[in-house]
């Protein structure tokens, strides 16, 4: 019998869930101009109800760069992490938000996850990644 590993990420059971509230270092898939992945510690915050998955960072990073090469359809990019057998995968297209408001929610989603305000950015964006698709093991 196949394991099934599908989740609905707009609806996620609430073991998934619970997993995407604990404090965890997750990673971010990008593809590179030439098509390779970019793959880099971040923290992520998870929002099924807007079917959103948000990494802040900086508007000069590599990470950020690849997102915003993949043009205004966004980027296919993937955030993952793991815990002994516990694990979950977030896919989607991801864009760049730079608009404060966005920036500042991310900011505070960040902080109630991981339990710290990140110090001040002024070059400080957001990746939103519209999910498209969730597997994992919570």
């Amino acid at each position: 019998m196949a394991t099934k590993y599908s989740v609905d990420p707009g609806a996620p059971d609430p073991s998934y869930l619970g997993f995407w509230r604990e404090r965890h270092v997750c990673t971010l898939t990008t593809p590179r101009p030439d098509g390779t992945p970019h793959v880099v510690p971040v923290g992520v915050t998870y929002d099924p109800e807007a079917r959103l998955a948000r990494v802040i960072a900086n508007g000069a990073s590599r990470k950020v760069r690849n997102v915003l090469a993949a043009g205004e359809e966004g980027a296919a990019v993937a955030v993952c992490q793991f815990e002994g057998r516990r694990w979950a995968t977030l896919e989607g297209r991801a864009v760049v938000r730079r608009e404060p408001e966005r920036v500042a929610e991310a900011e505070r989603r960040y902080a109630e996850r991981y339990g710290r305000t990140p110090s001040p950015n002024p070059a400080r964006v957001v990746i939103e990644i519209r999910l498209t698709r969730a597997l994992g093991r919570g």
